[in-house]
């Protein structure tokens, strides 16, 4: 675990919206063992909707308020989804075949859950702020239908990246927040993630190397002994 400064003198909604869209990608890296990336130009609009296929939003507060949605279509829905339960050691055939499936939607209601608990964790540990979330809402919807999700956000900015998938399936995240901007009056020191398993592997490393070191300890006592035995007896 190292520590690292915080560099920025002021962190932007641009700068919150970059932390988020690292947290798609990593996590459904990760959950997946698919590679997702975003766009790298992020549009302005003027409020956030649930859109067709299936559109899940979460509301957080704290530090700042907001709401994020990401509206999947069907065929993004679904290669996540496959994949997901693909990498968990599911067999292909029993997965669900349309995007309707509640299950479907579970497992996107449960990856934007660690997603959100991702983002959260980003921003109490760079921004040494600390923001709570609602449980994710997952919604399949008609093409006929849009909803607006309203919040009650003081000077809202809203933006909306694209994110693409391996197969090049396209899905939309959308971030809501009031303006704010944090400015550093001091230095901000960062610690890093810990990944338990490399530490569980140094402390188990550690051990290994202990035992080895004292089991060559001792042969050396071993053989000192056998020297002292054989000199007693003259040979």
């Amino acid at each position: 675990m190292t520590n690292r400064k915080l560099e920025k003198k002021v962190v932007s909604t641009e700068d919150i919206l970059i932390k988020l869209c690292h947290s798609v990608t990593s996590v459904i890296a990760e959950a997946t063992h698919h590679q997702v990336n975003y766009s790298s130009m992020a549009q302005r609009i003027s409020k956030t909707c649930l859109r067709p296929d299936i559109g899940c939003f979460v509301l957080f507060d704290g530090a700042f308020s907001g709401l994020v949605v990401i509206n999947f279509t069907a065929d993004a829905a679904m290669e996540v989804y496959s994949n997901y339960l693909i990498n968990m050691g599911i067999s292909e055939n029993e997965l669900a075949t349309v995007y309707t499936s509640d299950e479907v939607g579970n497992v996107m209601g449960e990856l934007m859950n660690q997603i959100l608990g991702d983002f959260t964790k980003k921003v109490s540990r760079e921004l040494q702020s600390s923001i709570t979330q609602s449980q994710p809402k997952m919604l399949t919807l008609n093409r006929q239908v849009r909803i607006s999700v309203d919040t009650d956000l003081v000077k809202p900015q809203s933006r909306r990246v694209s994110f693409f998938t391996e197969k090049n399936n396209i899905f939309y995240m959308e971030l809501s927040m009031d303006h704010t901007e944090f400015v550093k009056i001091g230095d901000v020191e960062i610690l890093e993630d810990v990944d338990p398993d490399a530490l569980i592997e140094s402390v188990n490393n550690g051990m290994v190397e202990a035992e080895i070191a004292a089991k060559r300890a001792e042969n050396v006592l071993d053989t000192s002994e056998q020297d002292d035995l054989l000199a007693s007896l003259g040979l």
